[in-house]
């Protein structure tokens, strides 16, 4: 199945991206949640201020993918549990508030960013330098251009109501 996956797949990009993405995630997400008790979108927010301190919920949600409702119960559990700053708002005024990680949060993070790294290099340990500075510069690309098509299908791909799928019997 690996094989038709890959190779005979019209998506193939995407299979590889998914593939990739659960493979390293899964692993990963599990240990946080059996180790330290987080739950995925708690420790993405977690990892995001670490990565940038002050971002906001609608910051993390357009760079993680996670929806704000889910965020916020994130956010609130992080403040419950000390990982991060009460909330301040954001210079200018407006609802957006600054996140900030506390001493535990920045504790946290730099205890679990290793195994984040290692696993990361186990995944692509099979690429040459030059190979893993040519697929970061892609798939940055790929990354950046995706505020032109994400959030909504097209309207040419949708089938309409009524009609059979193509290679399906109606």
């Amino acid at each position: 199945m690996l094989d038709a996956k890959l190779w005979g797949n019209p998506c193939p990009f995407t299979f590889r991206v998914n593939y990739l993405a659960l493979l390293y995630n899964t692993p990963l997400y599990s240990w946080i949640h059996d180790t330290f008790g987080l739950k995925r979108p708690e420790y993405v927010v977690l990892y995001s201020l670490a990565l940038a301190d002050g971002g906001s919920a609608r910051d993390i949600s357009h760079t993680s993918g996670f929806p704000k409702n889910t965020l916020s119960r994130a956010i609130n559990r992080l403040e419950l549990t000390g990982l991060i700053e009460a909330r301040s708002k954001a210079p200018g005024g407006g609802r957006k508030q600054t996140l900030h990680l506390s001493e535990k949060g920045w504790a946290l993070f730099h205890k679990t960013r290793p195994a984040f790294e290692a696993q990361e290099k186990r995944m692509l340990k099979v690429l040459s330098e030059g190979e893993r500075q040519m697929l970061f510069e892609l798939m940055s690309k790929v990354v950046l251009g995706a505020q032109d098509w994400a959030g909504e299908l097209p309207p040419e791909a949708m089938p309409q109501a009524g009609t059979a799928q193509e290679g399906k019997p109606q």
